[in-house]
């Protein structure tokens, strides 16, 4: 039955990964996706601030 890789299937797979793209571009990649990640977290963090503050309201006259 077909599943979810275990142990040394993943380390083939990572083997396989690494001769295909090189550790260099792996480095590329995995800091723009921590980047991207921040940058994500980052515009949330804004959203909920916004969201915190309360809203003045004018009074009518």
């Amino acid at each position: 039955m077909l599943g979810l890789p275990r142990g040394a299937e993943w380390i083939i797979i990572l083997v396989i990964i690494v001769l295909l793209f090189g550790p260099g571009r792996i480095g590329k990649v995995a800091g723009e996706l921590g980047r991207s990640i921040k940058s994500f977290r980052d515009g949330l963090g804004t959203k909920e601030e916004q969201a915190d503050t309360p809203e003045t309201k004018e009074e009518p006259k």
